[in-house]
């Protein structure tokens, strides 16, 4: 099993030490964000980023987000940083907001995909920002689970994933509190383009950048999480229409694990874990339902399709379709 840590309110300096000391060893180290956990090693060592790629089973092609202290360290990573980036960093930094620019030279091909482009944060979780700031340098990092397994938000989950890895150090800093990965814009070309959407949603953006993208990717794009099928539980899992879901589960003879904000229509066989109406504690819950579901021993996942389709429910209904594979477009 792994090694767990508990930091909590950073009541355990040690442990922050002793995980920094290890990225510079080149091991990777599991640490809390504020939207999932993240596999971390030192952006600027190849080898550290192949341990990474390797442990997940990630696709090669699938990049990383180098998270940062601040403006100044983001500095170090990318060709150019202008006003947009002052301006985004300036509202939404520290924060769930990726930004996609040109590389620096300095930076190791493998800590982007192979990519000319590099994904950089600010994290806002206080234990993120104390082991960049013991670190010293950016740390690269995808969620830290199996590569297309539903994110983690707790350092049981990373855990869970990787319970063969021996020498992998978990940092315990409590739930996630977004609970939904980053916002990831792209500021290579001349508009904005929302690659992922996320916390930061487009109206905040749009009512801050003015005008700005946000296509329907259906392949591997330049920032993490684009593929169509991902954050999926290894159960079936389908998305249904409110409307539908009484008729739906009807059909069914086997047992089915239902995640909806309204449980009175679910009758054994099936079994239902309540989901909220707010989108903030939808999200921070979304995770941890979907393991939840996917460990019960159901032999599918059903689950209630949300009506809202703007602001936070948006990314959420990202999620929901690749955790189902479901391509239809918002």
């Amino acid at each position: 099993m792994p090694r767990i840590l508990d930091v909590h309110d950073l009541g355990n300096p040690s442990a922050i030490a002793e995980a920094a000391r290890c990225l510079r060893s080149g091991a990777v180290v599991a640490f809390p964000t504020e939207t999932v956990y993240g596999l971390g090693a030192d952006t600027f060592n190849p080898l550290a980023i192949d341990k990474v790629y390797d442990l997940k089973g990630r696709p090669t092609d699938n990049p990383l987000i180098a998270h940062v202290l601040d403006e100044a360290q983001a500095m170090r990573l990318v060709a150019h940083w202008d006003d947009r980036c002052r301006t985004l960093a300036k509202s939404f930094w520290p924060g769930p907001l990726t930004i996609v620019l040109k590389k620096s030279p300095d930076v190791p091909s493998e800590a982007t995909a192979g990519r000319g482009t590099i994904a950089v944060r600010a994290p806002k979780h206080p234990v993120a920002r104390a082991l960049i700031e013991s670190f010293g340098s950016p740390v690269s990092a995808p969620s830290a689970n199996r590569s297309g397994h539903i994110s983690p938000t707790r350092a049981s989950h990373v855990a869970q994933d990787f319970a063969s890895c021996d020498d992998l150090l978990i940092l315990d800093g409590s739930s996630s509190e977004v609970g939904i990965e980053s916002t990831v814009v792209d500021l290579t070309g001349e508009i904005p383009v929302v690659l992922r959407p996320g916390s930061i949603t487009l109206e905040m953006l749009r009512e801050l950048m003015g005008e700005i993208e946000q296509p329907t990717l259906r392949m591997q794009a330049g920032s993490p999480g684009t593929s169509l099928a991902h954050y999926a539980p290894t159960t079936r899992t389908e998305l249904i229409d409110r409307a539908k879901m009484p008729d739906r589960l009807a059909e069914l003879s086997e047992p089915a694990l239902v995640l909806a904000r309204d449980v009175t229509n679910v009758r054994p066989p099936h079994r239902a874990i309540g989901m909220p109406g707010i989108a903030e504690d939808y999200a921070k819950a979304l995770y941890s339902a979907l393991r939840e579901a996917d460990a019960s021993g159901c032999i599918r996942i059903v689950i209630e399709k949300p009506d809202e389709t703007d602001g936070l429910w948006a990314a959420i209904l990202d999620r929901l379709r690749r955790a189902t594979r479901d391509d239809e477009p918002d």
